[in-house]
């Protein structure tokens, strides 16, 4: 249990360094002005940002007693990192998103071990139902399957 505690930690303190690495980087990268495109405008490639939350993507899943405390309790820890991030006057407005991205993804992560087999299974067909429905070609509304 220790050992895990202890990896979970490690795991955390990684992408944390990661994250401000990345922000680091990029801002040094990015010394040039660059083209921003219009609000309504998507970058090639890029993927859409969904509306969707946490609760969508494992929302209609029938949780036991000891799944719905470990997820409560998940959810507390990641939220009181988040406001600790919140609070951190020391970080710029993108790295504190940074972080804050960084926590929901542990967060999902950590529900989505602690899920059956099935439950995986339901929850991974919702979220691809909603990055199908987010995909948006040019000319049409969207990709409709």
């Amino acid at each position: 249990m220790n050992n895990n505690r202890f990896a979970e930690s490690v795991a955390t303190a990684v992408g944390i360094i990661l994250l401000l690495a990345a922000t680091g980087s990029a801002r040094a990268q990015n010394a040039k002005p660059v083209a921003v495109p219009a609000p309504n405008e998507a970058l090639p490639g890029a993927q859409p940002r969904s509306s969707h939350s946490l609760a969508d993507d494992f929302s209609g899943l029938n949780y036991t007693d000891e799944q719905k405390a470990q997820i409560d309790k998940i959810h507390r820890d990641e939220q009181s990192q988040k406001e600790a991030v919140a609070k951190d006057a020391k970080l710029t407005a993108d790295q504190k998103d940074a972080f804050i991205e960084g926590y929901t993804r542990l967060e999902y992560g950590q529900i989505f071990r602690m899920l059956t087999p099935e439950q995986r299974r339901q929850a991974r067909q919702k979220m691809l139902a909603q990055r199908t429905s987010n995909l948006v070609v040019p000319g049409k509304q969207a990709v409709q399957k």
